[in-house]
Formats: structure tokens, sequence, C-alpha cells
């Protein structure tokens, strides 16, 4: 049975939803926490108390990653096996901790170990003066009184004076391109929504960032969140919203709460909740977080995990901005897209769009890892440099090897290799070189590197994330990625080579969401620039590095 004090936080969370059925997620990691994992008896009174039935919930339920079925242990260690991590020896991390502990992977021990925390390295800010991060390093950085002092809450209260159109117009005016990846207008993507004043509308922020290689807004999160808070405010405003969702991955827990802390404190200071600033202007703002699925990471599929249910994309049209959150016309923007927004409406759109490229204006926050000398953040104009982005601010290959391969936008963007190191950093130039921007998650490879694996390992994630509805998808990068994995353990066959390009073929452009896209585009990205390797995998059985 579940405890008064947990029945009644969950009676609490129900207040941020339309509906109670909404609150399903937010109940479930709510009922974890006490019990440790999901009995049945908590799967029943949770499904009472929600109207729903106890089917409808266990299909919530068994959907995301982070929901625990059976009992598991006080701690659970997770190693992160992606990309960035395994050039560095995640799976001789995974081993150690298994020899240390004495379990396999997925299994649980009776001892108790102590909790640790990863932190994000933000350093090599020299030759631009960033705004984004500027305070990152400041004591305090994640409070309001530190914002403040800063500069920070003077857009507000000029945006509330603004026309809604002006206000849309000076977004416009800026350039502002998406930071979420599609690089899509995002004064644009605001002037879609009806302007009718009696239909409700919403805005949520898409702080999943699930993109292996991606590390930019846990930092804007964690270490300087007001920006995105007064972003959002504006964004409301401009839109005619009067709530607001942040969409945070389940993993970012103390994200989570810096959040919930930075929204408090917003309120009261009078900057959300009722008649802000004496303008007549409401907006409230929530935290949904997740509870680990990729797949959330796509908007429409956020939206239905919003709604408490199985993150799974929508068909489109109907597109969010007409039929979005609850049915509502909505707009979904990334963290370091509404973290711009103060900026713009304190300097102005002329500000902004005199940085970088004409096309793809303004500050853009670089994420780079893999074999760097100093990988970390480092916020520079749109349009520098691969070559500058990776020798100057990161400081170059690590040992001082020779580069062999660079992701420029987390692993879902096709590799480049050194002759396009020169290729300025921006939505249209990575576009001409046959990849994508992305997030900006430079994933950086030495010549030691392996790229039949790191093609194995990239199929890998996207082969466990997808959410299953569409059968290309489902099957394809299933089989893909058992055709890569023979071929890296020396069980290739003659012909796989071609049969993996014919995979490509069989998913691209023929499923609900980008998933299954980004995992042929990585894969077709390793192939034109390295078939020599897959080729001599087979041949040889052997790696050729």
């Amino acid at each position: 049975m579940l405890s008064t004090k947990t029945i009644e936080n969950i009676k609490k969370t129900i207040a941020k939803y339309p509906g109670k059925k909404f609150a399903s997620m937010d109940a479930l990691m709510i009922a974890q926490q006490e019990c440790g994992y999901l009995t049945e008896e908590a799967l029943r009174q949770i499904a009472d108390m929600l109207d729903m039935t106890p089917v409808q919930l266990n299909e919530v339920a068994a959907f995301y990653t982070m929901y625990n079925k059976k009992p598991v242990g006080k701690y659970h260690i997770q190693v992160c096996t992606n990309v960035s991590c395994s050039l560095l020896g995640a799976e001789h991390i995974v081993e150690f901790l298994s020899k240390k502990i004495g379990i396999k992977k997925g299994e649980t021990t009776s001892d108790v170990f102590t909790r640790s925390r990863i932190t994000v390295t933000d350093d090599g800010f020299n030759m631009f003066e960033p705004v984004l991060l500027k305070n990152i390093n400041t004591p305090d950085s994640h409070r309001i009184d530190v914002y403040i002092k800063n500069g920070g809450y003077q857009a507000l209260p000029n945006a509330l004076k603004m026309q809604t159109d002006a206000l849309i117009q000076m977004v416009k005016d800026s350039g502002l391109r998406g930071r979420g990846g599609a690089g899509f207008s995002t004064g644009l993507k605001w002037s879609f929504i009806t302007k009718e004043p009696t239909i409700l509308k919403y805005l949520c922020c898409n702080a999943d960032e699930g993109e292996p290689g991606t590390f930019k807004d846990r930092a804007i999160i964690e270490k300087d969140p007001h920006p995105l808070i007064e972003g959002m405010a504006i964004a409301c405003y401009a839109i005619g919203a009067q709530t607001a969702y942040i969409y945070i991955r389940g993993e970012f827990d103390f994200g989570a709460r810096r959040l919930e802390q930075a929204i408090s404190e917003a309120c009261e200071k009078g900057y959300l909740g009722k008649n802000i600033l004496g303008s007549n202007f409401n907006c409230d703002i929530y935290v949904h977080k997740g509870a680990g699925a990729y797949i959330c990471g796509e908007e429409t599929a956020l939206l239905e995990s919003i709604e408490g249910k199985r993150g799974q994309p929508r068909i489109k049209p109907p597109f969010p901005a007409q039929v979005g959150l609850f049915a509502k016309p909505t707009v979904i923007n990334n963290v370091e897209t509404l973290a711009c927004i103060p900026h713009i409406v304190n300097r102005g759109p002329k500000w902004f769009a005199s940085i970088g490229p004409e096309k793809s204006p303004g500050p853009k926050i670089f994420g780079v890892s893999g074999h760097v000398k100093k990988p970390g953040l480092y916020e520079l104009p749109m349009g520098t440099t691969a070559r500058e982005v990776i020798y100057t601010h990161a400081g170059g290959i690590r040992d001082d090897r020779k580069l062999k391969a660079f992701i420029p936008g987390g692993v879902s963007a096709p590799m480049l290799t050194e002759k396009d190191l020169d290729t300025p950093m921006d939505f249209d130039s990575m576009a001409t070189k046959g990849t994508m921007l992305g997030s900006a998650g430079v994933i950086v490879m030495d010549d030691t590197t392996c790229i039949v694996k790191i093609a194995m390992r990239t199929m890998g994630f996207f082969r466990h994330e997808s959410c299953g509805k569409c059968t290309p998808c489902r099957e394809g990068t299933d089989w893909t990625y058992k055709v890569l994995h023979r071929i890296e353990h020396s069980q290739g066959k003659e012909g796989d080579v071609e049969l993996l390009e014919s995979l490509c073929g069989n998913i691209f452009g023929r499923t609900f969401c980008p998933l299954a896209d980004g995992a042929v585009m990585a894969l077709r990205g390793a192939l034109k620039n390295f078939r020599d390797e897959f080729e001599y995998h087979v041949k040889n059985k052997r790696c050729m590095v």
C-alpha cells in the first residue's frame, strides 16, 4: 500500500495537468521512489486515482526504461557506453566495476555503494565573449539573485511592453534558428500559432537531450537556468500561452531539481504566476520528467509523453502548431534556443544577426568530446570552422595523434574527415557536406579508432531506442546491428557491405519520425568515408587499425 505522504504527492502533481490521466508518469515515479519498484498493488492504487485501468497504466510503465517492475538495489550504477564514452574506454570501466563489485551487468548485490555524480566541463572561452555561458562558472550562478545582479530579468519587462506581433518579428529578424538540431526559424515557428485569444495555447521546452555526444543543455539547466525561464516567459507572452512545460530527461534528476528551484524563485519575485509585473499576463511553468526514452526528444513523442502516454511519434500533419499538447496549438523549442531570447530582446535583433553567417547567425554552444586534449563546452560564433573548434579551443588531438574522423552534431550526423576541417560549423555549410550541425555535439576520433566498431555501437543505440512503432525502424535497425556485429566480431560474410547499403535504402524515409533516418545517415557516412575498412574487416576477419 502507498503511504499517505505518497498519495498526497500524487494528488499534488495531478494539479499540473488538465486531466488526471496526464499525471501517470509523475505518479509512477513518485510511487517508485517510495517502494523502490512498482508493485502490483501500487499500480492498482495509482490507476484508481487517475481514473485509468491497470492495463493502461502498465502500458506506460512498460515503455520507459527507468520504471522498475521488480525489486532492485538501493543504488543503480550506470556507465555511459555510447560513442563518446566508448572512445575513452567505457567498456573497461564496466569490466572493472563488474570485477570489483562481483556482479554482471543487470545483477544486484546486497551491499551499499557510494553514490557518484558526473559533472560537465566548461572551459576554453577565448577569442569570443560568451553570452549563453558567461555566468556559468560564477558562484551560485543558478540562483536568481546572481542572475538579476548580472542583468537578468531585464528583457521580460521590456518584452511585456511590446505588441506580440512586434516581438515575434524581432525574433524573426534576429535570424535565430532552433538549436535542437533541425535549425528551423524560431520566429517563423512562433508565427504559426493562432492569434485567437479564446483558444488555449502551450509552450513546451525540449530538455530531453538524449543525443549521444550532446551535453550543452544540461550545463544551462544545472548552472544557469534563469535565462531559460525568462526566455520561456517571453515566448509564452509572444504566442499567447499561459502554461508551459519543460520536458527534461529522467536521468537529469539534479537538473530537474535546479529547474524547480528556479521556477519557485521566479514566482516569488513576480516573474512567473499571475499578473506578471502588473501586466495582466499570467504564466505558469511546470517540469515534466521523462523516464528513459531517447525517442521523446522527437517533438510529437515528447507531447505524447507529457500527456502520460507511451512516447511514440504522431503522424504529421497535423503539426503541433495546430494540434499539439492536449490537442491545442503548441510551440516546442530547445533549451539553448529559449536561452537566446532574453539576449535578443536586450541587445536587439541586429546584434544577434551580426554574429556568424547571414543565414545561420548568433552564438552557438559546441560540446566537444572524444579524442581531444580539452573536451568541454565552447561558446563561439555560429560558422566557426571545425578546425578552430577542435584544434584551437579543444586543444587538438590527444597525444598529438592524427585525426581520423569527427561527427559534427551528435551521432545522428554523418561523420566527416580531415579534408572537411575548414568547413564552417553552421546549418547550411554542414548540409553542403552531406551532414548536419544537429546539436553541435562534436565527437572526435583519432587514427586508432575502428570505424566498424563505432558504426556498430551507434546502430546498437538506435536499435535499443527504437519505440517499435514503425516496422522499417524496429526490424531494420535490428538487422543492421546484427550485420555490423558479425563484421566487427570476425564473422563477416562476402556481400555484407552491400547488404548494409541495401538495408539503409529500405529504412530511410519510411518511418514516422527521424530516428531511423538518423541511424541510416550515420551508417551511410561511415560507409562513404571508410568503405575500405568495412571490406577489410569482412575479408581479413580483423580490424584495419
